[in-house]
Order: C-alpha cells, then sequence, then structure tokens
C-alpha cells in the first residue's frame, strides 16, 4: 500500500493503458485500480423485434422440472 502511494501516478497510466492494477495490503488484494470511462446512456428497446419467445415459453416442462428433483412424489 505504501508504494503504491508513492507511484500512484504510475500506476494510474498502466491501468489507463489497459493493465490490471491490483494494490495489496499485508500481501492480499486490497483493491483494483481501474480508468474512468464515460458510460453511454442506455436507450430502452434497443432489441425490439430481435428477440421472440415462443408462445410455450412460460409452461412448465416436466421433465426438466424432474431434473431439479421438483416433482417429488
Amino acid at each position: 500500500m505504501h508504494e503504491a502511494k508513492s507511484r500512484l501516478s504510475q500506476l494510474g497510466e498502466l491501468a489507463w493503458r489497459g493493465e490490471r492494477v491490483v494494490i495489496s495490503r499485508a500481501g492480499k488484494p486490497y483493491l483494483e485500480l481501474i480508468p474512468y470511462r464515460e458510460r453511454k446512456a442506455r436507450k430502452p428497446g434497443l432489441l425490439k423485434g430481435k428477440i421472440h419467445l415462443s408462445d410455450d415459453f412460460d409452461e412448465a416442462d416436466d421433465a426438466v422440472i424432474d431434473l431439479f428433483g421438483g416433482n417429488q412424489a
């Protein structure tokens, strides 16, 4: 941790270039340094008309339920 304080600018530059920077404390991973990136606003409905579900999508399939131990008699 002490070394990271004195080398923060260098570590920040490495992270910005895409390298994984993990700062340790007492020999164990403590922090991961990642660059800040502006997030674009999500646009609802982007996949509208591209995803289709079958009419029986919500119907229970007994064979699958049995595989998960759901139909125990």
